[in-house]
């Protein structure tokens, strides 16, 4: 079966204009049928649809919102902001005593949704005061209903809606959650290759671990903790889609000048306990402060490819002199 989540299919925009353009309902059980998955087509044909067959978008934004509400919920138990804090503030350290940037440091959230991780690094402090938090996401209501959150908390950052690599500042650090597994074969080295921005340090992109037990977490989690059936779909399949680690630092290579790695790999780290870990790229003079600042133990479980594919520490420091 293809896997196929339900939320890539319901919404569609002109790569130009960013535009919104109509998706008929049909297309989309007719997708899902193709690919075997018969339970996402039953979900997807209770969709509200206009009087010429095509999604209604108003009930489709209301049905993501709700969706990503509830998936807040994940981030929460997982303690996610905390985990990227404890990678940021020693990145973000090392860039300031090197001097990368002449104005404020950016944090830009690739995908941001509604907004959980940049809304809650700005509640926290947790990176400093001198870091400009920004979330950017194409989907509209997504990123109105973050802005909104984010005005009601009395939060300083901001939210985008657009390309998170062409914005007129620009970032000193892009992050992302729950993004990398949307990208397939040359999207994924494009959405790498992207990041080679002016001013851009380092990335962090925290997606979901390709263990064997993953999908059966996904699945008890999304049961457990979310109502509407969309939710649970497409959350087992994001599950089911996650890159293994060597695919990620194969397209993280694609960044120029960043050196890719994996924090937490497979087979140096617990199943039972890993969920979501990160693919990581970094100019390679900052790589040696980095894992200074990191100290022994976190610093260890910072691999490169040559490491994960080959095996030998040798092989990851050869490969991590590369930029």
């Amino acid at each position: 079966m293809q896997l196929i989540e339900i939320s890539d299919l319901v919404v569609d925009h002109d790569p130009g204009t960013r535009e919104r353009l109509p998706v008929r309902g049909a297309d989309v059980v007719a997708r899902l049928v193709a690919a075997g998955d018969r339970s996402g087509a039953r979900i997807a044909a209770g969709l509200a649809c206009d009087d010429d067959g095509n999604l209604d978008p108003l009930a489709v934004d209301r049905r993501l919102v709700a969706v990503h509400t509830e998936l807040q919920r994940l981030s929460e138990e997982l303690r996610l902001g905390d985990r990227i804090a404890e990678l940021l503030r020693p990145l973000l350290a090392v860039i300031r005593a090197a001097g990368r940037t002449d104005g404020p440091l950016r944090v830009v959230d690739v995908g941001c949704g509604l907004g959980y991780l940049v809304r809650w690094l700005a509640s926290s402090g947790a990176l400093g005061p001198d870091v400009d938090l920004v979330g950017v996401d194409f989907n509209a209501a997504l990123v109105t209903e973050a802005g909104r959150l984010a005005r009601e908390e009395g939060l300083p950052c901001r939210f985008v809606r657009g390309d998170a690599f062409a914005l007129d500042e620009p970032a000193t650090v892009y992050v992302s959650t729950g993004v990398l597994h949307h990208f397939r074969g040359d999207d994924l080295d494009a959405f790498f290759a992207a990041q080679a921005t002016p001013g851009i340090a380092a990335f962090c992109h925290f997606d979901i671990a390709a263990t064997g037990l993953a999908p059966i977490g996904a699945w008890v989690f999304h049961r457990a903790r979310m109502r509407d059936p969309l939710g649970r779909h497409d959350g087992v399949m994001s599950a089911r889609r996650a890159h293994d680690d060597e695919t990620l630092l194969a397209a993280a290579a694609h960044a120029d000048g960043l050196t890719p790695l994996v924090y937490e790999a497979r087979g140096r780290s617990n199943p039972f306990c890993t969920t979501l870990r990160p693919v990581i790229g970094v100019r390679p003079d900052l790589l040696p402060p980095l894992r200074a600042e990191l100290g022994p133990g976190p610093s260890g479980r910072l691999v490169g490819r040559a490491d994960t594919v080959g095996g030998t520490r040798q092989g990851a420091s050869a490969g991590e002199g590369a930029g």
